[in-house]
């Protein structure tokens, strides 16, 4: 069960969608689910339903509301088709830190205005570059953020980048946890490490877990070559898990 909603924020109207289980009678604890580099479409619906079907009021936001609304992908087409991905890289572009920032608080408001969305702290989870923004998340708003979830992440720890995660996790109160790809070139072991011993060295509850044999994007349904029904599986347990022991 969905609805559509406009959310007003510094740079314009996200539009977003709110999922809850079709049984609800009540406010929920919230989720905030961040789609990948592919944006709003079919396969992320999905997920967000499935998610909120274990008890919870999702809200996804149009991560790219700046530059268009709705499906950026079109009907019938890949994300990773060559035609289409050059226009995700260049909306992906314009989300800096900055950008994100303010649309964290929007997001926030929205929470708290919305009857579908309990008191409380809430869940946060990214896929692809927007475990990035999950993490972001949870460390400028760590007394609202009680749990944060990263699947096939890309690009978190990157030496020398005045941006990276690690130099913002030492304020991250949730706990965190990671389902990495396997052999992620958008994510060497060489960054895994990095995030880690920053985790550590912050205080962090955290819980790093590598999917042995999954590829990059092994939950998006709608990536040819990428998709992985043992380790998409296995991410809806875990985030389940997760979400279960902290709200």
């Amino acid at each position: 069960m969905s609805r559509a909603i406009d959310i007003l924020a510094a740079d314009g109207t996200i539009d977003a969608l709110i999922f809850t289980p079709d049984n609800a009678d009540g406010p929920l604890p919230a989720v905030v689910l961040f789609t990948d580099i592919g944006g709003l479409r079919p396969c992320y619906h999905e997920k967000a339903q499935r998610i909120a079907d274990n008890g919870y009021a999702v809200l996804m936001p149009n991560i790219y509301y700046r530059d268009a609304a709705g499906a950026i992908v079109p009907e019938g087409k890949s994300f990773r088709d060559p035609d289409v991905r050059p226009t995700l890289v260049e909306y992906a572009d314009h989300l800096s830190p900055e950008t994100q920032s303010r649309d964290f608080i929007a997001l926030l408001e929205c929470i708290d205005a919305e009857a579908e969305f309990a008191d409380g702290k809430l869940g946060v989870v990214g896929y692809c570059m927007t475990s990035a923004f999950a993490l972001r998340m949870a460390a400028e708003h760590p007394d609202r953020v009680a749990a944060v979830a990263g699947f096939h992440s890309a690009r978190l720890a990157e030496a020398d980048d005045p941006a990276s995660l690690v130099n913002v996790v030492e304020a991250i109160k949730a706990r965190v946890y990671f389902g990495h790809a396997d052999k992620d070139e958008l994510l060497p072991p060489e960054q895994i490490a990095r995030m880690d011993e920053a985790l550590a060295r912050a205080g962090v509850h955290f819980t790093t877990e590598l999917y042995k044999g999954a590829p990059h994007g092994y939950t998006a349904q709608d990536a040819a070559g990428s998709y992985h029904a043992e380790a998409d599986e296995l991410h809806y347990k875990r985030l389940a898990t997760l979400l279960e022991e902290t709200l």
